[in-house]
């Protein structure tokens, strides 16, 4: 991810369920903080989808490692960064239509700008990221749906 990114913030949390909420709350505040509120529920989501899978591949391998969370932003786009100790590449599932998981990739995909991985030089494991888009995705649907029956207040998506 080329470019300048001056604002950061990480964690390193336990390889547990509660990791996910954490990062989540962290992110949403973070963003807001940050002045990127409209993208606090893309935020959310991502980290969400990227901790619930690097919690997953953490407690895959033994010993148990914790996970890491970076936030990172040029003061448009939110990173998000995730590390977990496998060094096993995400994967895509090809799910149907009754499952009650696999979509998190999907997600990742639909709701980011551009998504990817890369193994660290300097530790084992893998880092996955997603960047956020200029306007969260989620925020831009809700007021395109919206504005079609009644007008949405500018700062409706920036809690």
């Amino acid at each position: 991810m080329p470019g300048h990114w001056p604002l950061r913030t990480f964690l390193e949390l336990g390889a547990l369920p509660g990791a996910v909420p954490c990062g989540r709350l962290h992110a949403r505040l973070v963003a807001w903080e940050w002045g990127l509120a409209g993208q606090g529920d893309d935020a959310e989501l991502l980290v969400s989808e990227l901790l619930t899978n690097a919690v997953a591949a953490a407690r895959a391998v033994d010993p148990i490692f914790p996970v890491r969370l970076w936030l990172l932003s040029d003061t448009v786009h939110l990173a998000i960064l995730v590390w977990d100790a496998n060094p096993q590449p995400p994967v895509r599932t090809h799910i149907d239509d009754e499952a009650e998981s696999g979509r998190g990739l999907l997600l990742v995909e639909a709701v980011s700008q551009r998504w990817g991985w890369y193994t660290p030089r300097d530790m084992t494991g893998k880092v996955v990221w997603a960047l956020t888009r200029k306007l969260g995705a989620l925020c831009r649907t809700l007021r395109a749906e919206q504005a079609r029956v009644t007008p949405l207040p500018r700062r409706a998506c920036l809690r």
